[in-house]
């Protein structure tokens, strides 16, 4: 296994190519505030990050990700287009994923933030990290998180529905389990049926809530109740999309044949895509495509995903990356820039550098 001098040299090595192609290199702190890591992520994220606490600054956590501070620092004081490269030790908990997940690692990253065409951004960064880790023999897969969530708000039933599909995309049984109770495989329970009937928004509160909230969330319940089924074809489509992987040069055909309106966009987007792929050299028959990839990474990706992995299933991905879009909007206080990205462990490519 790399030591840490190794894999200092490789992500310094990664970080001259990122410079070469025209990033400027940022170097996030390696202490970052807490809250916002944990606005963005939710608590999750505290069982995996290191936190500590500062008597000025408060609840602060050893850098788990470089993504948010680069975000923060290009939406505060940015222009616009714009590419970043970084350089750096990360920490995470890794306790439960065995021995070949490290807590303490090097990453090196590249980002580009830039309006002009998306697309091709994202054919940009696949294609750059495609050709510096090309020697180790590396399988490659690609998805587009827009396309579950474009079908899930193409969904006939009611907006708080959909907004909680949306919300458990990346937590796939929790997403089943509601398509199951929302098209009526799974019965809400009578006796919390009749519970909500008989609820009274004028009985005594107890708690911290004001009444108007909890009447408020009494009338979603009950319209939730309510509301009639998704139908099973729906159900089935988003199945069926769910479950989509094939080359990707059959990808937009295949995801045309599953009839789903609302796709249509988002199929586009994705022709364009692999035509900027194909253009930098990409062969799109031997490139995986994945309808559900990424739906297992961290949350604020909206768009295109990629995954670069070793042929031994114990080593965590060598590289990740897509676009997060929305995460701009979130730390720019609505003012959004297309941005996409990723990242490449150092010292697991180091590794596999050594074993040529």
């Amino acid at each position: 296994m790399a030591d840490k001098a190794q894999s200092r040299a490789m992500a310094a090595r990664l970080l001259q190519a990122f410079l070469a192609a025209g990033a400027q290199e940022i170097t996030p702190d390696l202490l970052q505030p807490a809250e916002a890591l944990l606005d963005l992520y939710g608590e999750d994220i505290r069982a995996r990050a290191y936190v500590t606490a500062d008597p000025l600054r408060g609840e602060m956590m050893l850098r788990p990700d470089f993504t948010l501070p680069v975000v923060q620092e290009h939406m505060a004081n940015g222009a616009d287009p714009a590419r970043y490269a970084y350089a750096g030790e990360v920490f995470r908990r890794q306790d439960h994923r065995g021995p070949a997940r490290s807590n303490e690692y090097f990453q090196a990253g590249f980002e580009i933030f830039d309006r002009a065409d998306p697309e091709a951004a994202d054919a940009e960064v696949f294609a750059l990290f495609a050709s510096l880790l090309a020697n180790v023999n590396l399988s490659a897969t690609i998805g587009d998180m827009g396309l579950l969530r474009a079908a899930v708000d193409g969904l006939e039933t009611l907006p708080a529905r959909k907004a909680a599909l949306a919300r458990h995309i990346w937590r796939p049984k929790r997403f089943q389990h509601l398509l199951a109770r929302y098209s009526g495989q799974i019965a809400v329970p009578k006796a919390r049926v009749d519970l909500l009937n008989g609820a009274r928004s004028d009985a005594p509160w107890i708690g911290l809530r004001q009444p108007e909230e909890m009447a408020a969330r009494i009338a979603a319940l009950q319209a939730d109740a309510a509301a009639a089924p998704l139908p099973i074809t729906s159900v089935t489509a988003l199945n069926a999309l769910a479950a989509l992987r094939c080359p990707a040069s059959d990808a937009p055909a295949q995801l045309r044949a599953l009839n789903i309106a609302p796709l249509t966009p988002a199929i586009t987007r994705l022709e364009h895509r692999l035509e900027a792929l194909a253009r930098r050299g990409i062969d799109l028959t031997a490139l995986q495509f994945d309808a559900s990839h990424g739906r297992s990474t961290m949350e604020y990706y909206d768009g295109f995903v990629f995954t670069f992995t070793a042929a031994d299933p114990a080593l965590p991905p060598v590289a990740t990356g897509g676009r997060y879009d929305a995460l701009t909007r979130h730390l720019g206080q609505g003012r959004e820039i297309p941005a996409v990205g990723g990242v490449i462990r150092a010292g697991l490519l180091a590794d596999l550098e050594a074993q040529l």
